[in-house]
């Protein structure tokens, strides 16, 4: 068939296909302020958890000692006594009294707290309640005229690490030589106990200033905390100028009760060796409780 007898329409009529679109659809650029504001709210998002949830918490010190080591990481929750003008992480609020759905710490509580006039945060345990009355003649303690039991137990062994070098300032004549050659910190252990049944251990290495404190009458709203580490500790007993807490502290200053340990460092890890992140790990400290054993009273007099 010729090309002239094809009528004009007729299916069979060749036709041109319209040319290719090889042009790329235009790239869009990046959205900054969109990216800015992501980060901005993801910033805020964990700035709140850490104000008004929990936080981690570094344990810089050996104050705590026997619970807690120098070098333990820990989860600090924000919410069990209310909130205050320490709960943000930074304290950027002033001062203020009163507590948000505010509740007193018990007895026993590991809790941080923040000096009179400062913002560092410092980890006690809370002895004492408003009203109590204590006293501490020669390390032992005086709650309410009431001396609190307390019972040798056997000492601890904790292995020397660059945490915790056991030096002669710290804990003198307390270094010794394992049976597996390694080097421990070998103390003494003193357990005390509560009225309201709750006990927990303490180091007692013998007599220090902190061992003889005048009777005290805690006032209103506030808290008597010290260190388990009696003897090497500054905490309710000591003033501020000697990096102590001032006496009790206003449960104001209160910023969160200590919950478990998630980790431990000895010391030995280096921000520029990763391997040395795992090796520096102390085993079996992860997820310890941080909550003291108690004793029912009932129990207890059986």
């Amino acid at each position: 068939m010729d090309a002239a007898d094809t009528a004009p329409g007729d299916p069979r009529e060749p036709s041109e296909s319209p040319p290719a679109d090889t042009t790329r659809p235009a790239r869009k650029g990046t959205d900054w302020w969109a990216e800015i504001k992501a980060i901005f709210w993801l910033i805020l998002a964990v700035l709140a958890f850490h104000s008004f949830i929990a936080k981690p918490f570094y344990i810089p010190s050996e104050s705590m000692m026997p619970v807690l080591l120098k070098g333990d990481r820990l989860v600090v929750s924000k919410y069990p006594y209310g909130w205050s003008w320490v709960s943000p992480s930074f304290h950027i609020f002033p001062p203020t009294e009163g507590r948000l759905w505010g509740r007193m710490p018990e007895r026993g509580d590991i809790v941080i707290a923040t000096p009179p006039g400062q913002n560092s945060d410092y980890i006690k345990r809370v002895i004492g309640l408003p009203g109590d009355t204590i006293e501490l003649i020669e390390g032992d303690v005086y709650l309410n005229g009431q001396q609190l039991r307390h019972e040798p137990r056997p000492p601890a062994m904790f292995p020397v690490d660059a945490n915790l070098p056991c030096t002669p300032d710290g804990f003198s004549n307390h270094l010794v030589r394992g049976e597996d050659g390694r080097m421990y910190c070998r103390l003494p252990i003193v357990r005390e106990h509560l009225p309201n049944g709750r006990f927990y251990d303490t180091i007692d290495v013998g007599y220090s200033p902190g061992d003889d404190f005048p009777r005290t009458t805690i006032p209103p709203g506030h808290v008597f905390l010290m260190g388990d580490n009696r003897d090497h500790s500054a905490d309710s007993r000591f003033p501020t100028r000697e990096q102590g807490l001032g006496g009790p502290v206003p449960w104001e200053n209160v910023g969160g009760r200590a919950e478990f340990i998630t980790f431990s460092l000895d010391g030995s890890s280096s921000y520029f060796n990763p391997i040395s992140w795992f090796t520096a790990l102390r085993g079996g400290r992860a997820g310890s409780s941080l909550h003291p054993d108690r004793i029912e009273p009932a129990a207890e007099a059986r």
